[in-house]
């Protein structure tokens, strides 16, 4: 029975490290590429809105998006499903959400733009 504790134990430090080690590589890639600082808060605001809520993200907010990069994106998008606030929600259904918006601000960035 001694042998069943430890073992219970070691899984839960080795999750838990994992998760702690998810955590730092996420943060460690926000610092490096200075995520925090490549949007304003009104297009964070509208990011957010679009991938945790119901609102669309508007043409110059998507041009922020894709100068914030998808390595950055993808990143802060993980600290935040990592937050216990949102322990609630869907993993699942936010990454593709995320997706979604990414794809869309591509699509956006990369069209021709209408002549004058």
């Amino acid at each position: 029975m001694a042998s069943l504790n430890v073992y219970s134990v070691l899984v839960v430090l080795f999750l838990t490290f994992e998760a702690l080690m998810a955590t730092k590589e996420n943060d460690q890639i926000i610092k490096e590429n200075n995520c925090e600082t490549k949007m304003g808060l009104p297009c964070v605001l509208e990011a957010f809105m679009s991938i945790f809520e119901t609102g669309s993200i508007s043409n110059k907010c998507c041009g922020e998006l894709v100068v914030l990069g998808k390595v950055c994106h993808s990143a802060l998008l993980k600290r935040t499903l990592e937050n216990p606030l949102f322990k609630d929600l869907t993993p699942t259904t936010i990454i593709e959400k995320s997706i979604q918006t990414w794809n869309n601000c591509l699509a956006f960035i990369d069209s021709p733009s209408p002549s004058a």
